[in-house]
């Protein structure tokens, strides 16, 4: 039996570049003789036409198997039910929009081959995105390679090969707060980047704002480390120790010279800086609440309302079956 390759592809209102993208993607596998091969369609509770076009592909191409989620679950939550439901000896993850070109899975099943378990994608330039956006980037993967235990390498995205002990190491981690990027290193194995430039999207719009960006790196700060809390921690020490040596100031002044009543605008001041620290360490407290809000409850990563697996799945678990 020929090796299993998995494409996974979690897709959210993206019907006018799906077809497109099934073109690209199996002419590379054309490039890959020797390999069987499936497209693992993960649809995140569209609202436009894209799962009636990924059951259209799946009814022509046998290779295709449909994942359709119960409703919305976020990009996470829909790449987690791809690889979940991915049954290569090798899975590659790839976003919809084309902006990693599907030829990255040629160089992808190479290093595979080689013996790297986990083969990403970096980007050495990023066509269509501002410069806001760039450096904002930038400055967020800086920020994580000081305060996070776990190496996140620059400028990578989810598009990555990973094999099967791989995703099956991944499989073992269900935290609802999901910064994938995160679990992808947190895994370790041996790993190996693949350098190329990132293209603007084939068509349709970014589902990213600055807003939801943000959220994002909210999600992977507290997700990887604890240092806002640490930090929290010292500011709330240091200002406590000038409070108190100010104390002690004001104390023998009045003692020394006696007691003026002067001072209102420094009183406020003091008084409103304290008061943002303080509100801005709660804040800090309420997003850790939040996340640990979030895991007891237990509920299940995704639902899914729809299943169509591909034939290299059928045959494989039938074979498991027997």
């Amino acid at each position: 039996m020929q090796e299993l390759i998995s494409i996974v592809v979690p897709a959210f209102n993206e019907e006018v570049v799906l077809r497109l993208f099934h073109e690209k993607m199996t002419a590379a596998f054309d490039r890959l003789p020797g390999y069987d091969f499936e497209i693992v369609l993960v649809d995140d509770g569209s609202t436009d036409r894209t799962l009636d076009l990924m059951r259209e592909l799946a009814s022509r191409d046998a290779r295709v198997c449909v994942v359709a989620l119960s409703r919305n679950f976020g990009k996470e939550a829909a790449l987690t039910a791809g690889l979940d439901y991915a049954s290569g000896d090798a899975v590659a993850v790839f976003d919809a929009d084309l902006q990693d070109p599907p030829a990255l899975l040629i160089e992808f099943v190479r290093h595979w081959k080689a013996g790297y378990d986990v083969v990403f994608a970096r980007r050495t330039h990023r066509d269509g995105e501002s410069w806001l956006k760039k450096s904002t980037a930038a400055g967020f993967y800086g920020l994580m390679a000081r305060i996070s235990r776990v190496l996140i390498p620059r400028d990578t995205g989810d598009c990555r090969l990973m094999s099967r002990r791989a995703v099956d190491a991944l499989g073992k981690l269900r935290e609802h707060h999901r910064f994938m990027k995160g679990l992808f290193a947190w895994i370790g194995y041996p790993s190996i980047a693949v350098d190329y430039r990132r293209q603007a999207r084939a068509a349709g719009d970014t589902k990213f704002n600055y807003w939801k960006l943000w959220n994002f790196a909210l999600e992977g700060v507290t997700s990887f480390t604890t240092a806002p809390l640490r930090l929290a921690t010292y500011v709330g020490f240091v200002i406590a120790f000038l409070a108190f040596v100010f104390g002690a100031w004001v104390i023998a002044r009045t003692l020394i010279w006696g007691d003026v009543v002067r001072g209102y605008p420094t009183l406020m001041v003091t008084v409103l800086f304290l008061g943002g620290i303080q509100l801005f360490s709660i804040g800090v407290l309420g997003e850790y609440i939040g996340r640990i809000f979030g895991e007891s409850k237990g509920r299940p990563l995704y639902l899914v309302q729809l299943h169509v697996p591909s034939l290299a799945a059928k045959v494989r678990h039938d074979g498991d079956a027997v």
